[in-house]
């Protein structure tokens, strides 16, 4: 072993098939966890203890800003360089209330080490500390364009934290902690209140950076198939071994307990036009104690879908029955140093307050004296072992899920950092104390009689937005008002500096410092298909031969590709409701808990496939997707068909709740996600499937759902009518695909399946109903809301301008993502992201985030097609690009992703040949392959589909843009 450390601590980590060590840097006390196994998708992260003393977001400042650029590697954006560049699997950095954090991972060894000494360096040797321009552009400054220009404050913090405060379920999350933490680090707004953040000082920002980015307060991980050895001797050679101990003040202090509960009533802001009524969250906050007990950190995820999440909920049924809400939402919150657990009601009065509480207490109350539902309690604790069984986390590398989760005591206590690393061992604890009347326990004392807890009201108030963009604008006024001429010239220079030096790149020899692989890192060969198609009675069976941990995913295909435009809306319903209605042999709640009992979760999707090679055509799938383990194969089957062929939908009431529910679950979408919206909404103006996203899950989804709730018992009979004769049409046998997940024996037991399947399912093939009657059409629209900032996306389509496709319009993504905008709308714009998407079928979409613009960025992605014909791009550059695209190309699959991956490629009609093509178009491009762009990029660009999403005030300024000026809500 190194002698530059000491083994503190050896474990077994059997859920993980892993070992855990803890090592300690001798000199400094660095504190290093090693998590052997033998994943190819390596990870690491360094992480700091980060506790800001106020709200001016000088920790997610400082966590933008070293990654701009160190001694070692001095360019403007060595991270932007490293996405262009990398095969990374992920790349980023996170800042939390109490901790920053930087991880990276790779599946390449060499990039690995590469990705890795970038961040060490910039960790610990920023160029802040030589250039204040890079606090300016990252954090906040003063802009004015010339002496009679408005006084203006910019910067991607600034403007990233506006957007933030624009979503009331952020302001709700940021004021429950000011309410139960406030004599902490909790209460503290670590990212940043734009109200704040220009008081941040240049000064304050580097003595943060100094204080807390030392070894001595540093958590380094390192995770799967890693030399130890080699590693612990980099980091001590290359870094560790030139600093001395530091005494760093970074403890995290806990919170005393209330002697009782507190009371805060808060506004925020809605659109002038949108209605007050219905419109409050009322919480119901506990602070449940200590993260450092495995007990309680796993036993809330349990009781929270016992009391809240799981359909027909005691507390959650409760506050729907007493009308205090149109939607109810739990959380347990287990990343920080005290735990707790909130109960949200959406869609609520400020009146029904005292209700809201006096519903949940006297619920509480009668639960715990009959006992909370076991059966619902088994069923809770069968999926989160499931889950702790699978690992399965989307495109998160696994190895990240667990580092991030050893935070959540190795951040706190450095002799206890695997503790909640033994799932399945807590939830087996757990399971046995059930009978014994644990959880009754547990919602008694940390839940019911427990006065560390607060009641928090956020009411609405229109034009709130409006309100206090005036106040800050007469705020500039004024200050500009008391300004000399010469300090007013001294801003005016000063912005024109900025933005030259924003927009003057790095130096080639700069440049060539960042390492990266080379094209002959690359695999030439395209990832093969999972894919073998059977045929089983008639039945199509597509088998994806997995490694999967014993888990067989079994998923029910479906052909709806003949659906109408206008039944659309009503199978996203099906989709939605399905599961969750009462069914000829259970309750609703009773068939979510044997699904649980038998399963890892069985659930719907309906999925839009290109039709590769044919404009404008798609294949519609709608997928009841199962998981299990082999032996629960009949219990998964005849739960599956209850599901779709048993259900009851003539429940009125159950039926209005779930169309509440999800009226109000999509709006909040719809306010989270306006970059998704503005890019459907443009799309839709002559992108058929765009018109289909939107109808299902969009805005027209969500206007189709207010006026169903609005109009219910004129339109109920209509609905049931159509659920029950969705369920005749779809699940047919003319229609059935099985996709099976698994090694040899999902094979043979998906043969099986079908065979018993096959005789429960209508046996015809008949037709949807309604119209089909899809018309391109224009869109320039404007969506108002009540947010602080804009999401600006146009778009176009290069195939119905003449153009075809290649995979040299894959590089777009990386060319213009990480340069071209990145530069002209973040850099200089004050923009959090901009982005590209590009389809095989001709759909080319830009859309900005968080963005302070909008006409600016209009002209931007005009100009696109300009930037394309004077691209240039050295031999080195042009790998860099090349490497980055195929860096996405190569995303590591999970098992269940990979059976989908096969799915897709089944339906869409994509053969390994045409993959290869693809990714042979990408490894040779050139140059001139890229400015070939410029063409087809300015013919679809020139079709101006616009929409933009944001600022009520800044919509109407730009109005002639638009022939559509609309509320979003």
């Amino acid at each position: 072993m190194n002698k530059a450390y000491d083994l503190l601590k050896e474990e077994k980590l059997e859920g993980l098939d892993s070992l855990g060590f803890i090592f300690e840097h001798k000199k400094t006390k660095a504190r290093i966890c090693f998590i052997s196994n033998d994943d190819t998708n390596k990870v690491f992260y360094i992480g700091f203890r980060t506790p800001p003393k106020d709200s001016t977001g000088v920790a997610h400042i400082v966590e933008h800003t070293v990654l701009c650029g160190s001694d070692k590697y001095p360019v403007k954006d060595p991270f932007v360089e490293l996405v262009k560049g990398s095969l990374n699997t992920f790349l980023n950095a996170m800042t939390y209330p109490d901790k920053t954090v930087y991880p990276i991972a790779s599946t390449n060894n060499t990039d690995y080490m590469n990705l890795i000494d970038v961040y060490m360096d910039a960790v610990f040797h920023p160029n802040i500390y030589k250039y204040r321009e890079i606090f300016e552009q990252e954090g906040w400054h003063y802009e004015m364009e010339d002496a009679d220009s408005e006084l203006t404050i910019n910067g991607v913090v600034y403007n990233e934290m506006k957007g933030a405060y624009s979503s009331p379920d952020d302001v709700l999350s940021r004021q429950i902690l000011n309410s139960l933490f406030p004599d902490t680090t909790y209460a503290i707004e670590s990212g940043g209140d734009p109200k704040v953040i220009p008081s941040l000082t240049y000064e304050d920002f580097l003595a943060f950076h100094s204080k807390y980015y030392h070894p001595s307060n540093s958590y380094i991980y390192v995770y799967g198939d890693v030399d130890i050895d080699e590693m612990l001797e980099y980091l001590d050679k290359k870094y560790l071994c030139k600093y001395d101990y530091l005494e760093v003040d970074s403890e995290i202090q806990m919170q005393k307990p209330f002697d009782k509960p507190v009371d805060i009533t808060l506004d925020y802001s809605i659109a002038a036009d949108q209605d007050v009524e219905n419109n409050t969250f009322l919480s119901y906050n506990v602070c449940i104690g200590d993260v450092l007990d495995p007990n309680m950190y796993r036993a809330f995820d349990v009781l929270n879908y016992a009391l809240v999440s799981a359909p027909g909920a005691p507390l959650y049924q409760a506050l729907i029955d007493a009308d205090i809400a149109e939607d109810v939402e739990c959380s347990f919150e287990a990343s920080q140093r005290q735990m707790y657990f909130s109960i949200v009601a959406r869609g609520a009065n400020e009146e029904d307050k005292d209700k809201f509480v006096e519903t949940i207490e006297s619920t509480l109350k009668r639960e715990i004296q009959k006992g909370i539902d076991k059966k619902t309690l088994y069923a809770s604790i069968n999926g989160e072992q499931f889950r702790a069984r699978e690992l399965d986390f989307g495109s998160a590398p696994k190895g990240l899920i667990i580092g991030l989760q050893l935070l959540d005591s190795w951040l706190y206590d450095k002799d206890r950092p695997f503790i909640h690393l033994h799932a399945v061992e807590i939830f087996e604890k757990i399971k046995s104390r059930v009978e014994n009347g644990l959880f009754d326990y547990i919602a008694d004392v940390y839940l019911l009689s427990n006065n560390h807890k607060s009641i928090v009201t956020l009411r609405p108030k229109q034009g709130l937005t409006a309100k206090d963009d005036e106040e800050l604008k007469s705020k500039l006024a004024a200050k500009k008002a008391t300004m000399t001429a010469e300090e007013i010239a001294e801003i005016v220079e000063h912005t024109a500096y900025l933005k030259e030096y924003q927009q003057t790149p790095s130096s080639k020899e700069d440049l060539a410092k960042i390492p990266m692989l080379t094209r002959f890192d690359l695999t030439r060969e395209a990832r093969p298909i999972d894919l073998a198609v059977y045929e089983e009675n008639g039945t199509t069976i597509l088998h994806h031969k997995v490694s999967t941990n014993g888990i067989h995913y079994f998923n029910m295909v479906f052909d709806i590709s003949d659906v109408t435009l206008s039944d659309i809306p009503y199978v996203s319903l099906l989709e939605r409701f399905i599961g969750l209605m009462d069914t000829e042999h259970y309750t609703y709640t009773d068939y979510t808990n044997e699904m649980y009992l038998h399963t890892g979760g069985i659930t719907t999707s309906t999925t839009v496939h290109e039709v590769f090679g044919e404009h404008d055509k798609y294949k519609i799938s709608f997928e009841v997707r199962s998981k299990f383990i082999y032996d629960e194969a009949d219990a998964a089957r005849n739960l599956v068909i209850e599901m779709i062929r048993h259900t009851i939908f003539s429940d009125e009431k159950r039926l209005s709740e779930l169309i509440t529910a999800e009226k109000s679950h999509i709006e909040a979408n719809l306010n989270a996600k306006g970059n998704q919206v503005a890019a459907t909404r443009a799309r839709s103006g002559f992108s058929k499937r765009a018109m289909i996203s939107d109808m299902s899950s969009g805005l027209e989804f969500y206007r189709f759902l207010a006026d169903l709730e609005e109009n219910f018992d004129s339109k109920k009979d209509k609905v049931i009518s159509k659920l029950n004769k969705l369920c005749d049409t779809i699940f047919s046998t003319e229609r059935l695909i099985i996709s099976s997940t698994g090694k040899a024996k999902a094979l043979e037991q998906a043969r099986s399946l079908v065979n018993d399947i096959r005789p429960l399912l209508s046996q015809t093939k008949t037709s949807f109903d309604g119209q089909d009657e899809y018309e391109p059409h224009q869109v320039k629209e404007g969506l108002k809301d009540a947010s602080q900032i804009q999401y600006v996306a146009m778009a176009g389509d290069f195939v119905k301008a003449g153009f075809k496709y290649n995979g040299a319009y894959r590089l777009l993504n990386t060319i213009l993502g990480y340069d071209y905008f990145w530069i002209k709308v973040r850099v200089q714009g004050g923009a959090y992201g901009c982005s590209m998407n590009c389809s095989r079928q001709g759909d080319i979409v830009f859309v900005s985030y968080r963005d302070p613009n909008l006409l600016e960025t209009i002209n931007v992605f005009k100009e696109t097609g300009d930037y394309l014909k004077n691209f240039d791009a050295d031999d080195r550059d042009m790998t860099k690009y090349i490497i980055g695209t195929i860096s996405g190309m190569d995303t590591p699959l999970t098992p269940s992703q990979r059976g989908l991956r096969g799915l897709n490629c089944y339906l869409s009609g994509i053969t390994y040949e045409d993959l290869q093509k693809t990714r042979n178009e990408v490894l040779d491009a050139t140059v001139e392959d890229v400015r070939a762009l410029a063409e087809p990029v300015e013919a679809a660009i020139s079709q101006q589909y616009i929409c933009v999403v944001g600022n009520e005030n800044a919509i109407e300024e730009n109005r002639d843009i638009f022939t559509s000026i609309q509320s979003l809500y």
